[in-house]
């Protein structure tokens, strides 16, 4: 079993799926859209939601992100897609030089929480928020770290 990140988006699934493959370096990347399976005439679909993305992955660094977006018949259900902070993308245990490449591509138009640096816990430390709100914690040491704690 695996748990992976999974990010929704209001139609910008498919600009979000572009940036992130490319600040992260993917190694593969597959799409399917809403309408690959026809139209169902029960919950028929406008030709933007015939575009929008149903279910996307995309992997890089032996890691999985998934993308997605929430048309607006299923926000009816579920509720509006909103940005918030209480759930944060957290890279840990990676190369400094890594880290601070993913950081500097995923910061661009976003805002710089804390700048990657050296800080008492951690060779390379950093937080950002994306231009899709979404956050996202730096840490090269995490594991030394936690694991250097007793229960």
């Amino acid at each position: 079993m695996k748990a992976i990140n999974y990010l929704q988006f209001d139609g910008k699934a498919e600009e979000a799926l572009a940036f992130y493959a490319k600040a992260l370096s993917a190694t593969s990347k597959k799409i399917v859209k809403f309408g690959d399976f026809g139209q169902n005439p029960n919950v028929p679909l406008t030709k933007k939601e015939q575009n929008m993305i149903m279910e996307s992955r995309m992997e890089f660094s032996e890691n999985i992100l998934m993308i997605s977006d929430v048309p607006p018949f299923m926000q009816s259900v579920t509720g509006d897609i909103t940005n918030g902070n209480t759930l944060l993308i957290s890279i840990i245990d990676a190369d400094p030089e890594i880290n601070e490449q993913y950081f500097e591509s995923l910061s661009e138009d976003g805002t710089v929480i804390m700048p990657i640096s050296s800080t008492p816990w951690s060779a390379s430390f950093g937080m950002l928020v994306d231009r899709f709100g979404v956050m996202w914690k730096f840490n090269s040491e995490a594991s030394k770290f936690i694991d250097g704690y007793v229960d």
